[in-house]
This record gives C-alpha cells, sequence and structure tokens, in this order.
C-alpha cells in the first residue's frame, strides 16, 4: 500500500459531529484553521485523540468515534472540538498538551493551525493545585489594598556581580518600587553566583524596608533544570525570601508543576520568555489566553501579559483580553496579578491604568535606571507618576512640584 492509497481510507469526516451535545465533562478546544471544513477539522480531531491515517484491526470504529474527540462546530476558520475527559489523565499537564496540540501542527492537511481557546471542565480544573496567592494574597503580604503595583527589572540584566545587583535593587526599593525581579536569563552565571546574589540582595531588602517603612520584595529566577530549581527555590526561603520567579515556557509544564507542588508557600512570578515563538503568528501556534490558563491552573500567582504601549507586539485589544482571562473565572482558581513590563517608564502609567485598572503590577526597567538622576530617581518618579493617576492630575501638572518626574517627562515624554 502506498501513501496515496492509505489517504483514501482516511475517515477523518467521522470525528465530524454537530449532532453531539457536548458533557460537562468535555474539555472544548477551539482552533482556528486554514482550510477549514469537515476533512481538515475532523483531522485535528482525530489525530489528537483516536484517529489516525488509516484503518486499523486493532480497535473497533464504534469505540473509536465514542471515545475520540468530536468536531461540534464550524463558523468559517474557527472550529470547535470537543474532548472526552476519558482521553486525558487528570492533573497531568504535559499529558493534555501533547494530545490538543502535539502533532496536529505538523499534519499535512491543515496549512495553519492555531489553538486559540480551551474550555476547561470543573473535573480537570480541580485536578490542579491552582495559585496559592493570586492578586489578594499578593496584596496582603505586600499591605497595599488597591494601587497598581510598583516594580522594576535589575539592568543591565546580565553583566553586575552580586553586590552591584543588590545594590541596584536597593537604591529601587528605597525610590519607591515595590518589587525587584531577576531578568529572564540570569540566573547562576560566573559573574554573579545565584547563593551570593540571593542573600546580598535579601539583606538589601531589609535595609530598604526599615528606611521606608514599606514592605519589599525581590523575585529571584529560579530558572534550571527541575531539581536544581526546587533547590534553589528552597534556598530562597531559607534566606527568608517570599517571591521567586521562574520562565514557565523554557522550564516546561512539567517543571512548572514540580515547582508548584512542592509548595514552598512562595509566590510564583511567571515570566513568558520564548512565548512569541507560539502565540505571535496570528495564523499558527498557540494564543496567549491558553498558555496563561495552564500557568494558572498549575498555579502561578502573577503573569507577564504585555503592555499595548510599550516595546511588545500585542495590541491593546489583545492585553485587555489577556487581562481579562487571568483574573477572570476559571473554576476556584484564584485571579493571577498581571503583570506589565516591556519598554514602560513613567509617562506611560496613565494610560495603562486607564486601559487595564488598578490590579497590574508596572514593572519598568530602562524606564526606570535610565531616569537622568539614575536608579532611586526613576523609582521615584514610577511612583509619582502612579500617585498623580490615582489622584486624577495630568502627569504635566504633577511634575510641576515633582522633579524626579518632571525630569522622567522631559527624557520619554508621555502618551
Amino acid at each position: 500500500m502506498n501513501i496515496d492509497e492509505g489517504e483514501e481510507e482516511m475517515k477523518y469526516e467521522d470525528y465530524y459531529n454537530t449532532k453531539y451535545k457536548p458533557k460537562s465533562s468535555d474539555l472544548i478546544c477551539t482552533f482556528k484553521i486554514t482550510p477549514c471544513n469537515k476533512r481538515t477539522a475532523g483531522a485535528v480531531a482525530a489525530e489528537s485523540s483516536t484517529g489516525t491515517w488509516s484503518e486499523i484491526s486493532t480497535m473497533s470504529e464504534k469505540r473509536m468515534l465514542d471515545l475520540g474527540a468530536k468536531v461540534i462546530s464550524i463558523k468559517g476558520n474557527l472550529a470547535k472540538i470537543a474532548y472526552p475527559i476519558e482521553l486525558f489523565e487528570k492533573g497531568n499537564m504535559p499529558q493534555i498538551w501533547s494530545s490538543i496540540a502535539g502533532n496536529v501542527f505538523n499534519m499535512k492537511e491543515v496549512k495553519t493551525l492555531r489553538l486559540e481557546w480551551i474550555d476547561w471542565p470543573v473535573d480537570m480544573i480541580n485536578s490542579f493545585n491552582g495559585p496559592k496567592f493570586g492578586v489578594q494574597g499578593i496584596r496582603k503580604m505586600l499591605h497595599v489594598p488597591k494601587r497598581p503595583l510598583a516594580g522594576t527589572i535589575i539592568k543591565p540584566k546580565l553583566g553586575l556581580n552580586e553586590i552591584e545587583h543588590a545594590q541596584v535593587a536597593y537604591r529601587a526599593w528605597v525610590g519607591g518600587v515595590d518589587i525587584v525581579k531577576d531578568d529572564e536569563n540570569l540566573t547562576h552565571q560566573p559573574f554573579n553566583h545565584f547563593d551570593k546574589r540571593i542573600r546580598e540582595t535579601l539583606k538589601q531588602r531589609d535595609y530598604a524596608e526599615r528606611i521606608t517603612g514599606e514592605k519589599k520584595m525581590y523575585m529571584p529566577n529560579v530558572t534550571a533544570e527541575a531539581n536544581e530549581m526546587i533547590k534553589r527555590a528552597k534556598f530562597v526561603k531559607s534566606c527568608g525570601g517570599e517571591y521567586i520567579m521562574v520562565d514557565i515556557i523554557t522550564v516546561g509544564w512539567s517543571g512548572l508543576q514540580t515547582l508548584r507542588k512542592a509548595d514552598l508557600g512562595l509566590v510564583i512570578h511567571a515570566h513568558r520568555a520564548m512565548h512569541g515563538a507560539l502565540t505571535r503568528n496570528k495564523q499558527h501556534g498557540i494564543a496567549m489566553p491558553v498558555i496563561a490558563d495552564a500557568a494558572r491552573l498549575i498555579g502561578v500567582d502573577q503573569i507577564h501579559i504585555g503592555t499595548a504601549v510599550g516595546k511588545m507586539e500585542e495590541t491593546p485589544e489583545d492585553v485587555i483580553a489577556l487581562k481579562n482571562r487571568v483574573e477572570g473565572k476559571l473554576g476556584s482558581a484564584k485571579p493571577v496579578f498581571a503583570v506589565c513590563s516591556g519598554g514602560l517608564h513613567p509617562g506611560h502609567v496613565p494610560k495603562l491604568v486607564k486601559m487595564l485598572g488598578n490590579d497590574i503590577i508596572i514593572q519598568c526597567g530602562g524606564g526606570i535606571h535610565g531616569h537622568p538622576r539614575g536608579t532611586k530617581a526613576g523609582a521615584t518618579a514610577l511612583r509619582q507618576s502612579i500617585d498623580a493617576t490615582l489622584k486624577h492630575i495630568s502627569l504635566k501638572d504633577y511634575a510641576k512640584n515633582h522633579l524626579e518626574l518632571k525630569l522622567a517627562l522631559n527624557k520619554w515624554g508621555t502618551i
């Protein structure tokens, strides 16, 4: 039998069943497919569940179709596919993704394929840990009940030694930021050892808290092989740290689940480095809300959503939709704190707050450290911008009596 003959035997259309009424326990995926018709949508349903390219003798057709995914609707280039929960191992995020977002992305049947949305059944949601803290837990820890949180990333992202890193963090904290974080590619390098960086930076955090009277947080990057990642997270806790950050795409779902299941009592900050390789092409790949859902179910407490006003590619509609998703209803999972980061400066704050509300973490890297008078003044300018916005005073007017903000606006302007 040659390939052409095998293709003639395919019954992908058998997985198209618009008369099927989804069960409450079904996991339902929405795919964007090119071309989108009974055959291509059926191919996605079949190959992501019980089907294959040829007739086989190892299972009855009835059982394959009963247990298989069903295409329940096609509207334009969007197809909804319902998956019986029996296809999945509860609490196993890697297996779920291997099923619904695995080999189907390389099928010749489809020119492009994008996983746009997942409707998760309650039983599946409840099989994961979910966020330990979420929005309200983080606000309680920081004693900041309402305003947007102010944050920064240590810059340059690579190159500082441990002492220099800690000193930059200190200047940012005393200037007014609530949270300081490592960048996504700083872990344990010859010029900056992880253990020493943690000890020195947390020491400076303690000094900053005594001087300012405010609670301050440090988010060290623990991204590594899973066992090493747990070891590093435990070290952070032993030093008095309360936060960790992890690059969720590069450590993978297994690594992230391992970290959350360790249940160390640390806030987990989700950096989405490399997500653009999956999300940026609007016709092919995986939409960011789907990735955010999975991270939230596993149990991250805050996650990057983009800015729409900074250096990243997302539109305002993309960012608003993602913000709504990470804090919206998802079973009993707590809302996740949305992090805005990427090319921000104090002049962006009013538009960010108008667009996204107060439940955001505004992270300025170069927009703090690039201030004409340095990191401390840059941090102060960010807090002044937040204060002005909450008081409904224009930044231009507020800057008349706030030098740090004035200098920031002179350099970067407003939008």
